[in-house]
């Protein structure tokens, strides 16, 4: 925030940010014919897509009052903008300008009376932004003067001629020291206390009540040749401070993190251990799970971690200092800061060679596979210290951005020392200092609760350099990646652009390294993106960028990236040059899904990339199924409707490299993979502006999504249809969450800790809960059947739990792992060909598990359906046609079918592994059955373990895990969602449940709440009212189920969130509405439509023997009858005889269109708001008209209708809709608008 003056005296506050897409309409308002003589007729959509930095000033009523532009080639095509910097650099020789400290302004517009206060605003902001940045250049016609604005930040420094046109530019420069310098720093001083204490205390009041008023002079006083304390100075006056010193308690850290990348913070030494003994690699351990590989290095892998693990087996406060105060060990103070260093020469001359010694095992592209811990050996590393650590740091808000200018200075005290750590809480915002560091991968047994942060003293050299590969590189790109799993792959890639410059198929290939000092120290190999339509009509790239602006050759394939994890600050330079000298305008790189083998299934091997972190993840984009023979040559391309890759994309572009990313610290630990899990998880990854680098995720089988089962093999299980295998795919949230596998069997409240499987240890700063219920292994009531008893005289409760072995024939089937575990054991053990098998329950899984049995080949006079008591008269189909056709087709297969029955005993009460005979009681007579395999689907509940850690924690537990309406349990720092929970009794909501709700929805909503502690961009959510605060909240995505069920019958259910009715109790009552139903459900061409009373589609019932698009049939919900084409007149006029027909007609695709919501949503603002100043909007006059505040002659529906004609509404709707026709015209073809022909 500033305060400009205009000549006239006004004043204006204005805000500095990044510029938006809305802000184009005010920026072409601000171009002025001296701005276009200046800088060119420039497209503004087009200079933004391809800007670097787009910086826009505003006010505090969000009028725009300035904008620039910069990007880091120059205007005018004055050069190639892969060749400008030996052209600038004759132009004065005194201007060391490289691309890593300069940028080109290519545009600059204000309003006129602030326009000098608003250029000085943002040309400092720009430095701010951009540490490393020096020179601004501004290039203009030599005709032209700067006016009275641009010349007060800019000087001449001389001519240039154009490539295209005949002239000559002039060229002005703005230096960084004119406007936000580099701070001058020295050894601090007794007489600098008066000057930080003020700057200490707005951060925290700790040290002083600790240590008292004067710790800091006594700081200062104490300094000796192992401890020093410097300060940045500007203008005589003492604006930062930092504590130094050399004891490093370097036995601490090599036992909690894994050091080495940086040779353990050691200098080498010749009897260093860094290789196995003999013996451990005689065991089969292999090589590269034993050497080190630092963070980014080890992303991409099956269970991937980025920081700590949180399996710690204890937590301490440990001191990186020997011998220090816990406080000064560590780094409490905030700041933020980049890069800016002096004597770059001496520099390169000093550690030209030093640094190759830590490429050996760097966080470029690496290992598939984490270090294993089940190793013992650890590298023993016995050379001296070559470290010196920051205990204290602190500078001024204003002067954040140049704490890396402390580094230069601080090195030059510790000759001897090449490396500088910081340790930090992990819930202390990553300030700027420490965001050029490297953050050091903890082991799984760390007992540190801190993060420990590395910067090598070659990260000072600015002379990095990055440009197109040549052979000569070839062998220290090879010393480089010597350790990396796919390193032949690398230089094979580098060889085949340094002999052809393309793949054999024609594939345009480039190659870049990265040189420092005459070393190679990173190694790049892009292509150019062939498969751009897939990716557009895949995936949400739009997001992103404006596609229509980016030609094809500009998209780029990245296929590998490495680089020395002491230059890791540099990668988004590293990744701004391979834009900049590739010509391109974005880059892609796909993260493939692994096999359970652990084999990378890519067409193409990719490494592993540190970039990965540097980049954002696309989220997929919904597919239309579409009906392809009926659309003929109206079908979409093959490039669109082909089979997906089924990789998830990770992207940047142009605008994102200077895009700084919020990093959280914070531990989220969550609980289940269940569907709320995932979408919680999914929400807080696919947030791009913010990078999540401590979520965990503990589930008894890891990631769902492994494909265990196949696509081609019938499920078990029914679906929800909120995730499949091949969303998981999509996302790769294995790229993103560590995943602790195992069981949570107690919660350690006041240590915030989980215990996993009684033993390991997970800790947390927010603990998410989504464990929701699984079938349970029913308890037999121990009935005698020889006395014949019923149902009546047998002492049953559900609240009885089975304690006892569960026999090896016996499955409760919950998840993917389960039914594979099932399978295997029928076809092992040769049930399909002889043995009954009893599938206990009256949940929608057992229809489905009857199926998969006869599908794999049980005879259905084997399988016996024994239907327990139900707990409601609600049955789990509840439509009766439905039920009927059921019964029908498991009569046909010969299954038998028994109800309400209740289980007695196994194997007459005798030891029931494994079960032989399986007794049950009726309400009439007992019954006995053979038994080779046992399946229980009885009502699902919380299992027993996970209540038992909830009631050992003091969580108020009442049948369920109670919580508040903002997911609360009655810990703060303890959320819980899903059908685990209840509703405290104080909202009088017993009925309702988050059991009631979509779980994918209740997901998003948990992850939306959780967003408001974490990101800044969000307006601070305000405490509702307290008559509010005592409801719940109601969400409105559709509950769905469906599968496969006996003979072959494709189910699908899409219903509104409600309390559970009957069928004809629903339809008894007087707003019911109306229902669309076609076809027989024996025949199985059933399809039945529920319109409520606002002609709004609340429920669809789908059971065909034909597979359908079942996700297309999902979008048909919440939908009006009349956007689908007037179905209730047309099916009252006979036009609709076949609703599956009716739904693969062409004029429906863009319903099932995943921006069909978002055009619904564009139309709803056209309609609400006021286009015409003397007129109302068409919401304003329906509630005139319903107020009665308008006396009608004519019906309100034609009052409206002819209003919305005569005005300036339905041309604004009808081009709304070309435009999405228009735009979308790649997925939807088959739509024809005014022009296409």
């Amino acid at each position: 925030m500033s305060v400009l003056t205009s000549p006239r005296g006004k004043v204006e506050v204005v805000h500095c940010r990044r510029t938006e897409s809305q802000d184009i309409y005010c920026i072409k308002n601000l171009i002025r014919k001296f701005t276009q003589k200046l800088f060119g007729s420039l497209n503004i959509i087009y200079l933004l897509e391809k800007a670097n930095l787009a910086i826009t000033l505003h006010n505090d009523h969000e009028e725009i009052m300035a904008q620039a532009t910069f990007l880091d080639y120059p205007n005018w095509n004055v050069t190639k903008q892969d060749d400008w910097v030996s052209v600038f650099q004759e132009l004065d020789s005194e201007i060391p300008c490289t691309p890593l400290n300069t940028l080109f302004m290519h545009l600059f517009v204000a309003v006129d009376e602030y326009s000098v206060g608003c250029c000085k605003e943002i040309i400092r902001t720009v430095f701010k932004a951009v540490p490393d940045l020096h020179f601004i250049f501004l290039i203009v016609p030599s005709y032209m003067s700067l006016g009275s604005t641009l010349i007060t930040v800019f000087n001449q420094v001389g001519n240039i001629p154009s490539l295209v046109y005949d002239e000559d530019f002039t060229v002005h420069v703005c230096h960084r020291h004119s406007h936000y310098p580099q701070l001058y720093i020295r050894k601090a001083r007794v007489e600098d206390h008066d000057d930080l204490m003020p700057i200490f205390l707005h951060h925290d009041t700790v040290l002083k009540e600790t240590y008292g008023e004067y710790f800091l002079a006594e700081l200062i006083e104490a300094q000796d040749e192992e401890n020093h304390a410097v300060v940045c100075e500007v203008e005589g006056v003492a604006v930062g401070f930092m504590s130094l010193c050399s004891r490093v308690n370097l036995q601490l850290l090599h036992e909690c993190f894994d050091l080495g990348p940086f040779h353990g913070l050691c200098t080498p030494h010749p009897n260093d251990v860094l290789e196995p003994s003999p013996e451990l690699s005689a065991q089969g351990i292999p090589d590269t799970e034993l050497r080190s590989s630092s963070q980014d290095s080890q992303k991409i892998v099956k269970e991937l971690r980025e920081t700590a693990s949180m399996e710690a087996k204890e937590s301490t406060q440990g001191k990186v200092t020997e011998e220090a105060p816990k406080e000064d060990a560590l780094a409490p103070v905030q700041s933020e800061s980049s890069s800016e260093a002096e004597d770059t020469e001496q520099l390169s001359q000093d550690y030209s060679t030093e640094f190759t010694a830590y490429s050996v095992s760097n966080t470029s592209s690496a290992s598939i596979s984490l270090p294993k811990e089940t190793s013992s050996f650890r590298p023993i590393y016995r050379g001296a210290s070559a470290a010196f650590c920051i205990q204290l740091f602190c500078i001024d808000e204003k002067y954040e951005a140049r704490s890396l200018d402390f580094m230069n200075f601080v090195f030059s005290l510790f000759p001897d020392k090449d490396f500088c750590i910081i340790s930090l809480p992990h819930l202390t915002p990553e300030f700027v200092l420490v965001q050029n560091f490297v953050k050091i991968v903890p082991f799984n047994n760390c007992t540190l609760d801190q993060d420990l942060y590395v910067f090598h003293r070659a990260g000072l050299l600015k002379t990095i350099n990055i440009r197109l590969a040549t052979v000569s590189d070839s062998p220290g790109v090879e010393n480089l990646i010597s350790t990396l799993m796919l390193n032949r792959s690398i230089l094979e890639d580098l060889k085949q652009y340094n002999e052809a410059r393309r793949d054999p198929d024609g594939t345009p290939l480039q190659a870049f390294v990265a040189e420092v000092a005459g070393q190679v120290v990173g190694i790049a190999v892009i292509r150019n993106e062939m498969d751009i339509e897939y990716i557009r009509s895949h995936y949400n790239i739009e997001d992103f960028i404006y596609f229509s602006h980016h030609q094809r050759e500009e998209h780029g394939h990245l296929y590998h990236f490495a680089l020395n994890p002491i230059f890791r600050h540099y990668t988004k330079f590293f990744l701004k040059e391979i834009l900049r000298l590739g010509f391109k305008s974005c880059l892609y790189y796909p993260v493939y899904p692994q096999s359970t083998e652990g084999k990378v299934q890519s067409p193409s091997a990719h490494s592993l990339t540190s970039a990965l972190h540097f980049l954002v993840p696309v989220r997929p984009r919904r597919q239309i199924v579409y009906p392809l023979e009926k659309l003929g040559i109206n079908a979409p391309s093959k490039e669109v409707s082909k089979d997906p890759l089924g990789y998830a994309l990770n992207h940047t572009n142009r605008k994102l490299t200077l895009e700084p990313k919020i990093t959280v610290n914070a531990k989220i630990v969550v609980v289940g993979a269940s569907t709320v899990g995932i979408s919680f998880l999914e929400t807080l990854v696919f947030c791009s502006h913010l990078k999540f680098s401590n979520l965990t995720l503990i589930s008894t089988h890891g990631l769902p999504g492994k494909k265990l089962l196949g696509t081609e093999q019938r499920k078990f299980l029914a679906s929800d249809h909120c995730f499949n295998d091949k969303d998981h795919a999509l996302m790769s949230l294995c790229s993103w969450v560590n995943v602790v596998v195992g069981k949570m069997t107690a919660i350690d409240r006041a240590a915030k800790q989980v215990i996993v499987s009684r033993e390991d240890i997970v800790l947390y700063d927010h603990l998410i809960l989504c464990t929701g219920q699984q079938y349970q292994v029913p308890c037999p009531t121990r009935a005698d059947i020889s006395q014949h008893p019923t149902n009546r005289e047998v002492a049953h409760s559900g609240l009885r739990r089975y304690t006892g072995p569960v026999p090896c024939n016996h499955f409760t089937l919950n998840n993917e792992e389960d039914c594979l575990k099932a399978l295997t054991w029928i076809r092992n053990n040769s049930i399909t060909a002889e043995g009954n098998v009893i599938v206990y329950g009256n949940t929608i899984d057992t229809y489905t598990t009857v199926e998969t049995l006869l599908n794999l080949g049980v005879r259905g006079s084997y399988i016996h359906l024994v239907q327990h008591p139900p707990t409601s008269i609600i049955t789990c189909i509840n439509n009766y046609t439905v039920e009927g056709a059921l019964e029908d087709a498991l009569r046909a297969a010969g299954v038998t079918v028994y109800h309400d029955a209740l289980l007695a005993q196994w194997n007459d009460g005798l030891d029931p592994n494994p079960i032989r005979s399986a007794s049950f009681t009726t309400p009439t007579k007992p019954f006995k059955l053979p038994c080779s395999v046992f399946f229980s689907f009885c009502e699902k509940n919380v299992d027993y373990e996970t209540f038992k850690a909830f009631n050992d924690a003091c969580l108020v537990y009442d049948g369920r895990l109670v919580i508040d309406s903002n997911f609360h349990t009655n810990d703060i720092a303890i959320r819980a969602a899903g059908p685990l929970t209840k509703f405290s009794n104080r909202y009088y909501c017993n009925e309702w449940t988050h059991s009631s709700f979509n779980s994918k929805e209740i997901g998003f909503q948990l992850a939306a709440a959780m967003l408001n502690l974490f990101d800044p961009t969000l307006e601070p959510a305000t405490e509702p009212p307290a008559d509010l605060d005592r409801l719940i909240p109601m969400y409105k995505g559709a509950k769905i189920k469906g599968g496969i069920l006996p003979g072959s019958y494709h189910y699908l259910h899409v219903a509104k969130p409600a309390i559970p009715t009957p069928l004809e109790v629903q339809m008894a009552q007087p707003d019911f509405g109306s229902e669309i139903v076609t076809g027989n459900a024996r025949h199985g061409t059933y399809f039945r439509i529920h319109i409520n009373k606002y002609k709004m589609v609340e429920t669809i019932t789908c059971f065909s023997r034909a597979p359908f698009p079942a996700s297309n049939y999902i979008r048909l919900f919440g939908q009006h009858e009349q956007v689908l084409n007037n179905l209730c007149a047309r099916y009252e006029d006979g036009l609709v005889p076949d609703l599956y027909s009716y739904f693969t007609e062409p004029w429906c695709m863009a319903l099932f269109h995943d921006r069909f919501i978002d055009l619904r949503k564009e139309l709803r603002q056209i309609l609400s708001s006021k286009e015409e100043e003397n007129f109302p909007s068409i919401d304003e006059i329906a509630r005139q008209i319903e107020d009665e505040e308008i006396n009608l002659r004519e019906k309100p529906r034609k009052y409206l209708e002819r209003v919305f004609q005569e005005t300036i509404y339905k041309p604004l709707v009808k081009k709304s809709i070309l435009d999405f026709l228009r735009y979308n015209h790649y997925h939807l073809p088959m739509y024809a608008w005014p022009g296409i022909i």
